[in-house]
């Protein structure tokens, strides 16, 4: 009897508390965690308002010229109505964050509302106006969370740094702020230490970390933005991505493609994956080198047990640029784009971590067959044997689940659809000039555009040629999955 109620305990606390906490983190569904956005981000304030921290952020974030959104506890709020009404005099948003700071999983729906309706009776008795964006304590959503509360905009994040830790201190707390430094994020903070489990004085690294972070983030050209305000790019960006893709994915292939980016997001969190500041298309870590010998140019060896740092992409960012391109070929110039981009990025991050630099050079496995070289790399063939045909098969599967033309993908040129390895020298990485390469693809450019102008004819042959400068083919474009 008693095994029998806990099994039912069990079911129930899953069906109420754990399931949809899951759904929501991990899927989105009915939860606003990030934008589309080039240049915007949201920066949330959890916990407050407080007396002492609060006033000094909003003076901080004037300053910047930096709008926020504020996740207020009512019962912090009731007690200082002219810091709510400063917010809003400034140009911030106000969410709800509970009456008290206290999680849903632990409270009956009823409680739960209460809560909710109590702190939005406060806040608009001092602004007028009622909240309509809520953030539960912690991030932990119920049942009722999910399927109720249509009036209120559920709205997690991206990035989390543990500043309610006065140990993180600022420099290690700016450092993880540093990682989501782009357009689009959700970023939270807290301007309140007097919650259960924070330490009364972490908002002071907090305000230092953050003035440093918005310094970066201005001089790169990002601004912060509200809730509201990135909501309504990313609904823009995302209507202005159907309409130029005119591509529309089965309710069968969206959970194909969510599943296997679930994996992957679990597969770099289990691997410790890490990517470069403002890099974010290229994840790597440092293994050992298990495969068979293989010669490279310098007329160095890469052995078995030789210490190297293993490239992955970022196949969601992959998937996105594939979903939204017109053409294989506008995807080969957005993956030509982000690897110019990245890799002087993650030369700089390597130079800067003595345990990097002592690897024999980039490492990575790929569909791409041409390209690479004029970025640095030695493209060689994969040894036959059992990884390789693993390699194979595994690399096919991903290219049918990501690639939106899936299984049709596979029989398309299949001489093309070969894994190499791609190797770049650690040397050749830290002292290479990728401004050059830019350059050099600049003038080939010009060159092939003064060249095609004396043309007076226009065939696809002729059109395809024109953009050989590209270090993708087109073919290669559409199969570059890792």
């Amino acid at each position: 009897m008693e095994t029998t109620l806990l099994i039912w305990l069990f079911y129930l606390s899953s069906f109420y508390a754990f399931i949809p906490g899951l759904i929501s983190r991990i899927f989105g569904f009915r939860a606003f965690r990030k934008g589309k956005s080039e240049t915007e981000f949201a920066l949330t304030f959890d916990d407050g308002p407080d007396p002492r921290y609060t006033a000094q952020l909003l003076d901080l974030l004037r300053r910047y010229e930096a709008k926020a959104t504020f996740f207020v506890v009512g019962s912090h709020a009731v007690q200082h109505p002219e810091l709510l009404k400063r917010m809003q005099a400034e140009g911030h948003a106000i969410g709800i964050h509970n009456y008290v700071h206290r999680a849903n999983w632990l409270m009956w729906p009823g409680s739960v509302r209460k809560q909710v309706n109590r702190t939005n009776e406060v806040i608009e008795n001092v602004t007028g106006q009622r909240a309509v964006y809520y953030r539960p304590p912690w991030g932990i959503v119920n049942l009722f969370d999910l399927v109720g509360r249509h009036e209120l905009k559920l709205v997690l994040w991206s990035g989390i740094f543990g500043d309610w830790r006065q140990r993180l201190g600022e420099d290690r707390l700016l450092k993880r702020m540093r990682r989501k430094m782009r357009g689009g994020e959700v970023l939270v903070l807290h301007d309140c230490g007097a919650t259960l489990g924070a330490n009364d004085k972490a908002p002071e690294n907090m305000l230092r970390a953050l003035e440093r972070f918005l310094t970066e983030a201005y001089d790169k050209g990002l601004s912060s933005v509200t809730i509201e305000k990135l909501m309504d790019s990313t609904q823009k960006a995302s209507k202005a991505q159907q309409k130029s893709s005119g591509r529309k994915l089965s309710p069968a292939k969206r959970l194909l493609v969510q599943g296997w980016l679930l994996y992957e997001k679990a597969f770099k969190f289990a691997f410790r994956l890490q990517e470069a500041h403002d890099a974010p298309f290229y994840h790597f870590r440092k293994v050992k080198y298990s495969g068979q010998p293989l010669q490279l140019e310098n007329g160095e060896r890469l052995t078995k047990g030789d210490p190297v740092l293993e490239l992955h992409f970022d196949n969601k960012m992959l998937f996105e640029m594939s979903s939204r391109s017109r053409s294989a070929m506008q995807t080969a110039i957005l993956m030509v784009r982000e690897t110019e981009r990245s890799l002087p990025k993650i030369a700089e991050y390597v130079r800067q971590d003595p345990s990097l630099r002592a690897a024999k050079g980039l490492y990575g496995v790929s569909m791409i067959n041409r390209g690479p070289q004029q970025f640095g790399f030695q493209v060689l063939d994969l040894p036959e044997g059992l990884f390789a045909r693993m390699t194979r098969f595994y690399l096919k599967v991903l290219l049918s689940v990501l690639h939106p033309s899936g299984t049709a993908r596979l029989g398309e040129q299949t001489e093309m659809l070969v894994p190499k390895v791609m190797f770049m020298p650690m040397d050749v990485l830290l002292n290479r000039d990728f401004k050059d390469h830019k350059r050099d693809n600049r003038r080939r450019k010009t060159a092939g555009e003064a060249s095609a102008s004396k043309s007076q004819t226009s065939t696809a042959s002729e059109n395809s040629s024109a953009s050989s400068d590209l270090p993708v083919t087109e073919n290669e474009a559409a199969g570059a999955v890792t």
